[in-house]
């Protein structure tokens, strides 16, 4: 199970670490932010992975409210929807509740992507036939907790996914840089802060996976970015 993509965690975040909050509103962000997304599309990934929040507030539309009820019985095996197009948005999504409008996201002038929802094994049959009925694509990545190595492997091996960038929320980006998986860190820190608290920040550990060592990280690359913006880039230590 060694297959995977080369990972890269792109993140804009003020100077205090936060990826949320009021400073994301102010007029300072928008210079160094086209630059975040001129080196967003410089890393040419095929797939972008993000976290159950990030998707549904962000891309998707929100938390489903009323499932399908359904008596059948799922097999717990990926399912992959024909698509006529060949990007995706990847869900991290274990206990099945982002609501969507169909197989493909196309917001926020970006390019239309297919979607793929990673769920665990115990996620209900009711959410299954719901994204059957929406003929959204599925995998399971574990039965009860998730395997960051074996979302991977499986986007890779049944996606040939070769490049794929994670950009938030924190628990999730912590998620997989604690399984050793992220190949670069791109962080793009902009000259703001609100001060707020209770926000996510780039990394944050999650309440269902035991707290590990600090993890280090090796300097590649620091560049001033106009709007007195600074991109950083950075090689974790504990890659596998």
């Amino acid at each position: 199970m060694s297959s995977r993509p080369f990972v890269v965690c792109h993140m804009v975040s003020s100077v205090d670490g936060k990826i949320d909050g009021e400073w994301f509103s102010s007029p300072e962000i928008r210079e160094p932010l086209a630059e975040s997304n001129v080196i967003r599309a410089d890393y040419a990934c095929k797939a972008t992975l993000y976290g159950a929040t990030t998707m549904a507030q962000t891309y998707a539309e929100g938390w489903v409210s009323e499932l399908p009820v359904t008596d059948r019985h799922y097999s717990r095996e990926d399912y992959i929807a024909s698509s006529d197009v060949d990007s995706y948005f990847v869900a991290i999504d274990p206990k099945g509740e982002i609501a969507y409008d169909g197989k493909y996201i196309e917001k926020r002038g970006r390019a239309k992507v297919h979607v793929i929802e990673v769920l665990l094994e115990s996620v209900s049959d009711d959410y299954i036939a719901y994204l059957r009925g929406k003929d959204i694509s599925y995998i399971f990545a574990g039965r009860d907790q998730l395997d960051p190595m074996l979302v991977m492997h499986k986007l890779n091996e049944l996606l040939h996914i070769d490049r794929l960038m994670i950009c938030g929320g924190g628990i999730v980006d912590y998620t997989f840089l604690q399984a050793g998986l992220i190949d670069e860190l791109s962080l793009v820190i902009v000259p703001l802060t609100d001060g707020g608290v209770n926000v996510a920040t780039v990394f944050d550990q999650s309440p269902f996976v035991s707290v590990g060592a600090p993890i280090a990280f090796k300097l590649l690359e620091a560049k001033t970015l106009p709007g007195d913006g600074v991109w950083l880039r950075y090689h974790p230590k504990n890659i596998i």
